[in-house]
């Protein structure tokens, strides 16, 4: 066993000897997290130089979308936004437009400007933002004060003080983009994980990938066990970047509505088409919480749901009836 990404792992299957060479698999730490790609390619040589071409783009990706690089366009947006609407790229255009469209699926759970307040949380540290500055910061947590004009492809904040994060979103565009790449190779067997967004093409040559998800409370321990083939898959939790003070545990994933940590489950896990779907819907849910996650799961016709509540009970949607629990 081999463990993938947050919240996600991968389980190795018994092949063949002669069948494992033609297996190639490497990691690289891009975008803050473990970028995985193992795939099949009857030349080596082709299927590195592929693997190497993920990498590129993931690291193209971090350079225009990170936050924390003070030159991407990122933060060049959410530097000079407030001031007037600003040119940006299509790219980061497009994603901006994916952001809204899940914010209104979602009914505002998904919202990147909840970085106006999530800057402020230091997780390795313990450090968060006093209840006054949760109070005064909370106005300029809200995805419409982000105006967008398609035809001159630019993007103005409508208050000062707001900043956007695509953490949400991002890694599981970037793992769609390097899957396309993968294809354009004529590859038709591989996985590409980030951080926990992953998305497989084909299967394991004749078998389904294996996919385990983590129990919250017990990184040794998986809760359920998944076979997939060309399908993509999220976990969000509450159990990687964290601290616990006075008997609270402060993560990463906020909810928009209060500038708070998201409570209610452990973690939650998608599936759909694609990563970017994926992504996006791991982070909306778990701020949703498991009931009315779930309404929304059954709404989609193309996803499907695993959630782990507070009590660690573990909830599926209809589609996984048959799921191998742990």
């Amino acid at each position: 066993m081999i463990r993938m990404a947050p919240g996600l792992l991968l389980l190795w299957l018994l092949l063949p000897a002669f069948s494992q060479a033609q297996w190639l698999s490497q990691q690289a730490d891009i975008m803050g997290t473990r970028i995985s790609v193992e795939l099949w390619h009857d030349d080596p040589t082709l299927g590195e130089l592929a693997i190497a071409a993920v990498f590129d783009e993931f690291k193209r990706l971090d350079e225009k979308l990170s936050p924390y690089k003070s030159d991407s366009e990122l933060s060049l947006v959410n530097r000079m936004a407030a001031e007037s609407a600003i040119d940006i790229s299509s790219e980061l255009f497009q994603l901006l437009q994916e952001s809204r469209k899940y914010s209104e699926l979602t009914g505002g759970a998904f919202d990147i400007t909840f970085a106006s307040i999530g800057h402020q949380y230091d997780y390795r540290t313990g450090q968060k933002p006093d209840q006054q500055r949760t109070r005064q910061t909370l106005p300029l947590i809200d995805y419409r004060h982000i105006e967008l004009d398609p035809e001159r492809k630019t993007v103005r904040f409508l208050r000062k003080g707001v900043k956007i994060d695509l953490g949400g979103i991002a890694k599981g565009y970037a793992v769609d983009r390097g899957i396309a790449l993968l294809r354009k190779r004529a590859i038709e067997h591989a996985l590409i994980s980030a951080g926990g967004d992953s998305r497989l093409i084909g299967d394991h040559r004749g078998r389904p990938w294996h996919i385990g998800i983590q129990a919250p409370r017990n990184k040794q321990a998986m809760a359920a066990v998944l076979p997939l083939s060309d399908s993509a898959i999220s976990t969000s939790g509450d159990y990687e970047r964290f601290f616990e003070a006075d008997g609270v545990r402060y993560h990463h994933i906020i909810t928009p509505r209060t500038g708070h940590s998201a409570k209610g489950v452990q973690s939650v896990t998608i599936l759909a088409g694609n990563a970017l779907r994926t992504d996006a819907l791991s982070t909306s849910i778990f701020v949703l919480g498991a009931e009315a996650g779930m309404v929304l799961v059954d709404r989609l016709v193309d996803v499907e749901a695993i959630i782990i509540d507070q009590q660690g009970a573990l909830l599926t949607s209809s589609g996984l009836d048959s799921l191998d629990k742990h």
